[in-house]
C-alpha cells in the first residue's frame, strides 16, 4: 500500500472549512480486502468536571469520505455523510481495492478549536482478520500533519460589483459629519 500525496492544509482558521484528502494506491499482488483509514487526531480530551462525555471536536466533520446515498435517505441524520462509516471509531472504509488501483479519502471538516495539533493517520487493509497494510519497505502505512488553527478566520466580505468573496475588510465610505 502507498499514500500518494496525503494534503490537509497546515495553516487553518476557525469556522474555515479544510479538506483532508488521502490518495491511497494498492502496490500489491493481491486485493486489499476493505481499505480503511483511522484518524484519531480530529478531537481531543477534556477534563472539564461534569461533562457528559470528555471528547470534544477540534474539528467538526461536515462529509465523510464515500459516497452519499441515492436517493437519500429519510431519516435522522446521526453521522456525517458518506458511506465510508464504520462501527469502529474514527475509521472509515470504502472497500475492496484491487492491485494497482487508487482509492480516496475526503474528509471535509470546519476547525472549531483554535491551537496547535498533530492529526495522525493510519491505513488499513480490513477491518478485522489478518490482512495487513504495510509499505513496499514492510512498515505500517501511517502519517501525520502538523497544523496550526487560527483563533479566527480572516477578514473577507463580498464584492458588492462581482458578487464574490474577497480578503480584507469591506472598504466603508466615511461620510461627512454636519455641524450646525
Amino acid at each position: 500500500m502507498q499514500v500518494l500525496h496525503a494534503r490537509f492544509p497546515t495553516a487553518q482558521s476557525i469556522a474555515r472549512p479544510a479538506s483532508f484528502v488521502l490518495p491511497i494506491r494498492n502496490t500489491g499482488a493481491g486485493t486489499v480486502p476493505d481499505v480503511a483509514v483511522t484518524i484519531d487526531s480530529f478531537d481531543y480530551t477534556s477534563s472539564y468536571p461534569g461533562l457528559s462525555a470528555d471528547k470534544r471536536p477540534v474539528w467538526v466533520i461536515e462529509r465523510g469520505p464515500g459516497a452519499i446515498a441515492s436517493p437519500p435517505v429519510e431519516s435522522e441524520q446521526v453521522s456525517p455523510p458518506g458511506g465510508g462509516q464504520t462501527a469502529y471509531v474514527n475509521t472509515w472504509a470504502l472497500g475492496a481495492l484491487a492491485p494497482g488501483a487508487t482509492r480516496t479519502f475526503v474528509w471535509h471538516v470546519v476547525p472549531v478549536k483554535a491551537g496547535a495539533y498533530t492529526v495522525h493517520y493510519t491505513v488499513a487493509a480490513g477491518l478485522a482478520g489478518k490482512a495487513k497494510a504495510s509499505l513496499a519497505a514492510g512498515g505500517p502505512v501511517q502519517g501525520q500533519f502538523a497544523v496550526h488553527i487560527k483563533p479566527a478566520p480572516a477578514a473577507t466580505h463580498v464584492n458588492p460589483k462581482t458578487g464574490r468573496v474577497e480578503a480584507g475588510q469591506y472598504p466603508v465610505t466615511p461620510y461627512p459629519i454636519e455641524t450646525p
